[in-house]
């Protein structure tokens, strides 16, 4: 065989080797979210509908979705693309884009007017810049002697 022959049966079955890590992959995941699909919990489907599960019948592959109090949407079970779960935040953490850009607009312009809190007193931590000039070696001779 030649090498070109050898390369291409080498780089197909990379491609292969590939292809069935990624379905496992793709199994564990689909798996991992049938267990978390229990009645009660919140749920967004493929087409941006959220709602709370109400039933999950895996023989008949539907599911019913409560959107409303009252209001029950039957929908297929595959439609069910993930379990929505509360984010935490930090507190004071910006929620959007524009409220870190108005934030950081804030604080620009408070360092501009000079209204924010005055830190010259203190020694500039680890990656700061200082606003004091270094002492160059003639003055710290002086200073020493």
């Amino acid at each position: 065989m030649d090498p070109l022959s050898i390369a291409m049966l080498a780089i197909l079955g990379v491609l292969i080797f590939f292809m069935f890590r990624n379905s496992r992959k793709r199994k564990a995941q689909m798996a991992e979210l049938r267990d978390q699909m229990v009645p009660g919990v919140e749920v967004m489907t493929n087409f941006g509908l959220y709602g709370t599960l109400i039933t999950n019948d895996t023989a008949a592959n539907s599911a019913e979705i409560e959107i409303s109090t009252g209001v029950i949407v039957k929908v297929h079970s595959q439609t069910l693309a993930k379990v929505v779960v509360e984010e935490t935040t930090e507190e004071g953490a910006p929620r959007s884009v524009e409220e870190a850009m108005e934030i950081a607009n804030r604080e620009a312009e408070q360092r501009e007017t000079g209204t924010a809190d005055s830190t010259s007193d203190t020694k500039p931590e680890f990656g700061e810049l200082s606003d004091t000039k270094p002492a160059s070696s003639t003055e710290s001779k002086k200073a020493s002697e």
